[in-house]
């Protein structure tokens, strides 16, 4: 059985932390897309789209693989604050055949914000974030 995790959550909730401890070899986020070759996180709130669109890209490449191995276990971290954020992942995995795990990771833990996301911007995320049980 392939699958593929979507692990939402506000900034500093664990979304990385937990996808590493999936013990998935691919990991996919948006934010690498903010990363130089020596791993300094540069955002730019201008190219989120096309930092979302390159991670769904790279997911996509992976569940196509072609050698015709595609990974039995793909774990994507982003916020996903809105349900439809995760449409076009539940679109790939019906296209390749995973099945699909969504698990809010809630910051329970203190964790910290990595990436300095203001305070006030993390505030606004958690009041526009929804959850859709059926």
């Amino acid at each position: 059985m392939k699958e593929l995790f979507l692990l939402r959550g506000l900034p500093g909730s664990g979304k990385s932390t937990l996808a590493k401890s999936l013990e998935s070899i691919f990991c996919y986020e948006a934010d690498k897309y903010f990363e130089d070759e020596d791993g300094k996180y540069n955002f730019d709130p201008t190219k989120l789209k096309q930092a979302h669109q390159w991670c769904q890209d790279r997911v996509e490449k992976a569940m196509n693989a072609p050698n015709g191995f595609p990974p039995p276990r793909i774990t994507v971290s982003n916020t996903f604050t809105q349900e439809w954020e995760m449409q076009p992942y539940y679109d790939l995995a019906e296209k390749y055949g995973y099945r699909v795990y969504s698990l809010v990771v809630e910051n329970r833990h203190g964790g910290e914000n990595v990436h300095n996301v203001p305070k006030e911007k993390i505030e606004e995320m958690a009041r526009r974030f929804n959850v859709k049980i059926l």
